[in-house]
């Protein structure tokens, strides 16, 4: 599928690629240019949300913004046209698709009022047969047969229903029936208080269903909007559902957050997870960390216990190369991962997102720093690709940056073990055969036991707290 479509009068819509892989649909958070403003190759247009990530979309030519398909916040299906350019940097008139006629501005070729009409419609044999996923601008696309058009921006759904039947007519097929404009819980929020959405007058921007429209449907009629002689009426079904907006928040579960959901609901009902704990010392590795921020090798570099510890899962790695595995369910295989793809669980606005440090076996204390910092820093900026999300074999969250002394951390799917690492705390210790205060955490390391039994585990949990404990094995045994 190609992310444009090149119409009469030199107009050029812009279809919603696939900025990840195999996703169905974004939504658009932001857009960056207007009708009217003229645009370039390369120029990024608008932002949108996919279920890993948010992603800027550039236009692939120069031209003229004809017009904005789409408001921000709406969720569009993949392969639909999201933008209109004007290739011969005109700034009128409306772009292929349905959408009412406007009149022809000065200079505007009058071939150009009348497009629709001169689309000759195509014969289910001339049409062409989907193949399957082709390249787009961003990730891969899917197939043509899965494109579904939506009402255009700015023209209310009852007027976008009635253009479409009008074109439809003009082209010898049966007239279009678009659904109501809503958001997903307001459509919840019909469907359990028994509205017909079709029956509610919209109120929101560009014919967009609200939640006081859906409220206003079900409320009883005032006394002096009754009519006089009103028939019997039909009482309506009780609210199956309802909630005080002013002692309830919901919100949308969708992008990152939805696909974060779905993604650990499978991997708990499909791996057999089996979590094993150990408390250590950690003393020697914070005055480690103390002695690295003063290494020029290492100046400007993001140095904290989280570098030593994924430089010390990497060596317990190399150690016990099996822990690092995936399961072929269709083969029914288990497949050693000759290099390490390291996540790290990361916080964001948007939910929590994996990106991974590809092939993190290979790089030296200085570059597994400058990874981790850029992988930081690009994930509080919300601006982490799909890409560097793909891949991960083995992942760390540090949950101790919350306080917490450890969890029991579920797997990404496709993954073998994730590597909690607790609160580093100043605790009583036994120390030397004496009772001192040194700094104390807990690591909890979950595997999966069809690739990775008890004795594996132990080892390469047993390795990390060794080498913690004596961080000089980080240079013996890497």
């Amino acid at each position: 599928m190609t992310t444009m479509t090149e119409t009469a009068s030199g107009l050029r819509e812009f279809k919603m690629p696939d900025v990840g892989e195999g996703l169905t649909e974004a939504e658009i958070l932001k857009w960056y240019v207007q009708p009217g403003d003229p645009v370039t190759d390369g120029q990024v247009v608008c932002e949108v949300e996919t279920a890993k990530a948010a992603v800027e979309l550039p236009i692939p030519y120069d031209g003229v913004v004809r017009e904005l398909r789409f408001p921000e916040g709406t969720t569009v299906d993949v392969g639909t046209a999201i933008i209109t350019v004007d290739l011969s940097g005109g700034a009128g008139g409306g772009g292929e698709g349905g959408g009412t006629a406007q009149a022809a501005e000065p200079g505007t070729p009058a071939e150009a009022e009348a497009q629709p009409q001169t689309q000759a419609p195509v014969s289910p044999e001339e049409a062409p047969k989907p193949e399957g996923r082709k390249p787009v601008l961003v990730g891969y696309g899917v197939a043509e047969a899965s494109t579904k058009r939506r009402a255009r921006k700015g023209v209310p759904a009852p007027q976008a229903e009635a253009t479409a039947a009008v074109q439809g007519e003009l082209n010898g097929h049966t007239p279009p029936v678009s659904r109501p404009l809503a958001k997903p819980p307001v459509r919840k929020l019909a469907k359990d208080l028994g509205v017909d959405l079709a029956t509610v007058t919209p109120s929101g921007p560009d014919g967009i269903i609200t939640r006081e429209d859906v409220h206003a449907a079900v409320a009883p009629p005032t006394p002096e909007a009754e009519p006089v002689e009103a028939p019997a009426a039909v009482p309506a079904p009780a609210p199956a559902v309802s909630y005080d907006g002013e002692r309830e928040t919901r919100i949308p579960v969708k992008g990152v957050r939805k696909a974060t959901a779905a993604a650990m609901v499978g991997s708990a009902f499909t791996a057999p997870h089996v979590t094993e704990f150990i408390t250590l010392d950690v003393t020697r590795t914070m005055k480690l960390v103390e002695e690295l921020k003063q290494d020029k090798d290492l100046a400007g570099l993001r140095v904290n216990p989280l570098l030593l510890i994924a430089k010390a899962l990497l060596v317990a790695i190399k150690r016990n190369p099996e822990v690092n595995a995936s399961w072929d369910e269709a083969n029914q295989e288990i497949v050693v991962k000759h290099y390490v793809n390291l996540g790290i669980a990361a916080a964001t606005p948007r939910g929590l997102i994996v990106p991974n440090i590809k092939d993190a076996h290979t790089k030296t204390l200085p570059e597994l720093a400058a990874a981790l910092g850029e992988l930081v820093a690009t994930a509080r900026e919300g601006k982490t690709s799909p890409a560097a999300m793909q891949g991960g074999t083995v992942t760390i969250t540090n949950v101790g940056v919350f306080g917490v002394d450890t969890g029991t951390p579920i797997l990404n799917p496709g993954e073998s073990a994730i590597l909690a690492v607790g609160a580093i705390k100043l605790q009583p210790w036994v120390h030397k055969g004496k009772v001192k205060p040194r700094q104390v955490t807990t690591l909890a390391l979950s595997f999966d036991h069809r690739l990775v039994d008890g004795e594996l585990g132990s080892k390469v949990l047993a390795d990390v707290a060794a080498i913690l404990e004596q961080p000089k094995r980080l240079i013996t045994w890497a």
